[in-house]
């Protein structure tokens, strides 16, 4: 795989570092764990939801913190009682723990979360403060641009 060279975007932009950094540690090969599965949908203009398959884990055992633009999921499985009588000829469910981070945008909050039937739900919002919203600015035209008119009181003409 080839490496991008993002230096000439360093000199002619101010306040992307972290998007730069982002874009470079993605680029290198790693070994990406894929458990648990997940889906990000955009659910609305300013909505998004993270939808993990975390099958067999309780609300007890999975937390969810968000610190400095990253979202960080976590779970972790406590011992399982086991019966004397039982032995496992199969075992295909994964009961490992698991830690998934997510790097969010400038502005992503956390609304809400939810687990139902073995899905845990994340629902984010984009809330642009005001002062970053694009504002439309009036023009104003100087008065010596104006065309001057001139204004004179006419004398009322006497009718005979």
């Amino acid at each position: 795989m080839r490496h991008v060279d993002f230096s000439p975007l360093y000199r002619s932009t101010v306040g992307f570092d972290r998007l730069f950094n982002l874009l470079d540690t993605r680029g290198q090969t790693e070994q990406a764990p894929s458990y648990p599965p997940y889906n990000i949908e955009r659910t609305g203009e300013n909505t998004y939801r993270i939808t993990m398959a975390v099958a067999g884990f309780d609300e007890k055992e999975l937390s969810i913190e968000a610190h400095a633009h990253v979202l960080t999921v976590k779970g972790e499985k406590g011992e399982e009682e086991t019966t004397e009588q039982s032995e496992y000829l199969y075992r295909g469910i994964a009961k490992r723990a698991f830690e998934r981070r997510f790097q969010l945008a400038d502005h992503v909050e956390v609304q809400a979360a939810s687990l139902k039937n073995g899905l845990l739900h994340i629902d984010l919002l984009r809330n642009i403060p005001e002062a970053m919203k694009p504002r439309r600015i009036a023009i104003a035209a100087e008065a010596s641009d104006a065309p001057k008119t001139i204004e004179a009181q006419v004398a009322p003409q006497q009718i005979n």
